[in-house]
């Protein structure tokens, strides 16, 4: 690995440029295009118990309307940047939106588990074309400078603040029509963004080479094992035989992944984008955030609608200032980054977040929203506005534009991969800890308990409230501390990998010489 990063330089692009309002409208088609992917990962998590009811899903399999969206998405990411190098970021960028709306309409449509967990799946393919291809795009249509980092801070915004407006979205959609239109809505939005994108996007120069199949299958199958191997982790423990398996395979496949990396003349990842100490810290930095993250909204909205018994839309607004703070976030870190650089907005953000889960892990069965959840949150999402914006453009810079698609989806990889294992982290913990509490909890019921509802708690070995309450905060609370030692791992390697040189931000600036600011 480098001593010193070279200085920041992200991709010219092919053609010529829109001016004006033609950029404007570019970057709203492709930003649109990242929240319709990023929010349908949270999207259905208000809508899971209509869809068990409606459907006969069992307990066990509801997981995997969830995850089958996140094995093929977090699983594909790799090709999907690599395939719009190849034959063109915008016909690539609108064959994925189109697979993405056809899937969410054969998914609205289902009948029966079978059907819909395939259409997840095949949302997931959709996604993984679509959102790193969106990335390139970024580059390629802005020009270097305050104008390109502030369309990669719309971009950020967009991609942090997603998962937010999909848990609003979801409860709007599910309290006021049905769990299906949580499917059914990607489908006018496609159609928009697939009719707007030839009039406001160029296509990208195409790079002629061929498909790394070896290496795509390996990275896919490797990816998938790795995640599927978190995701039964947290459903089964990590003694689990098919767990433990998963993992194995996966390093054996991974390995074999980088062996034919290093030998391919074109291969899909280029080994050579980790020797770049500022890229290989970026990843790094992005695992530990996106497992907050992702922790974040998961036990966030299992806590305002069991503990504070919040319905799907008031758990839909509850998580709707997040997006307005994210965005502010992200406002800032563009707007000072030609004169500070990336780096403090990757530590300060980190510690924001940081500060926030810890505020969380003090919440109890007597918190209330207002007073106990609102301000942490707001303290969490200010900080990640400003990293995604920061690791956004860190992650693309001093890339070839033969290789931004490999490079954005290598930086969405590793969200959707570090989400998965830290999520299955925190369910542990929160698993332990939420049995600890209720071994004491059960004698304090059971004393207390009439005959009806011990015969009742014997069926279902669920405890009523106010019981259950102390046993899942108690579980939430045990979460966010692991939460909040994820973020400081971020801030640590920020502080540490990450070097920013002079000549980085006369190239943020635009234009050498220009005075800062």
């Amino acid at each position: 690995m480098s001593t010193s990063p070279q200085p920041i330089s992200t991709t010219q692009p092919a053609t010529g440029r829109r001016s004006g309002g033609g950029n404007a409208m570019a970057l709203l088609v492709i930003a649109s295009c990242q929240l319709m992917v990023v929010l349908d990962i949270t999207i259905v998590n208000i809508a899971l118990p209509h869809i068990q009811s409606a459907l006969d899903f069992s307990t066990t399999s509801l997981a995997w309307v969830v995850n089958a969206y996140t094995l093929t998405f977090g699983g594909l990411l790799l090709l999907g940047g690599r395939t719009g190098d190849i034959l063109g970021r915008r016909r690539v960028f609108m064959f994925g939106v189109a697979l993405f709306a056809v899937a969410s309409l054969l998914g609205g449509l289902a009948q029966n588990p079978g059907e819909l967990l395939a259409a997840r799946a095949l949302q997931g393919v959709g996604g993984a074309i679509a959102s790193p291809t969106a990335l390139s795009l970024v580059s390629t249509t802005f020009k270097e400078g305050p104008e390109r980092n502030r369309a990669f801070g719309v971009f950020a915004a967009v991609s942090a603040g997603g998962g937010a407006i999909g848990l609003l979205m979801g409860g709007i959609l599910v309290e006021w029509l049905n769990w299906r239109w949580v499917l059914f809505v990607n489908v006018p939005i496609g159609v928009l963004i697939i009719l707007a994108t030839p009039r406001f996007i160029r296509e990208s120069e195409r790079h002629p080479g061929h498909f790394d199949i070896a290496g795509a299958l390996t990275s896919t199958v490797g990816m998938v094992l790795l995640v599927y191997g978190f995701i039964r982790a947290a459903q089964e423990g990590w003694r689990d035989a098919l767990t433990l398996a998963s993992f194995a395979a996966a390093v054996v496949v991974l390995v074999t992944f980088v062996l034919i990396e290093r030998r391919s003349k074109q291969p899909i990842t280029p080994l050579h984008m980790f020797a770049d100490r500022n890229r290989a810290g970026t990843y790094g930095i992005m695992l530990c955030l996106a497992a907050a993250i992702f922790g974040m909204f998961f036990f966030l909205t299992l806590f305002v609608q069991d503990v504070l018994d919040f319905s799907p839309l008031q758990a839909g607004l509850a998580f709707l200032p997040v997006s307005a703070v994210i965005a502010i976030g992200a406002g800032l870190a563009s707007r000072f980054l030609p004169r500070f650089g990336p780096k403090p907005f990757m530590v300060t953000g980190a510690i924001l977040a940081a500060a926030g889960l810890a505020w969380l892990t003090l919440t109890d069965v007597h918190s209330t929203y207002a007073g106990s959840i609102l301000g942490p949150m707001l303290v969490f999402s200010l900080g990640m506005g400003m990293e995604f914006v920061s690791l956004t453009l860190m992650a693309l810079s001093n890339v070839s534009p033969r290789e931004t698609g490999a490079a954005s989806g290598l930086l969405n990889a590793t969200q959707q991969v570090g989400g998965s294992l830290g999520l299955s982290i925190l369910v542990t913990m929160f698993g332990t800890a939420s049995t600890d509490e209720a071994r004491k909890q059960i004698p304090r019921f059971l004393s207390q308990a009439t005959p009806l509802e011990r015969l009742r708690f014997q069926h279902t070995g669920q405890l009523p409230k106010p019981f259950a309450d102390e046993v899942l905060t108690a579980g939430v609370s045990a979460a966010f501390v692991v939460a909040a030692v994820f973020t400081v791992l971020a801030a640590l390697i920020a502080l540490i990998a990450i070097q920013v040189r002079p000549a980085d931000l006369e190239r943020l600036q635009g234009q050498t010489g220009l005075p800062p600011g």
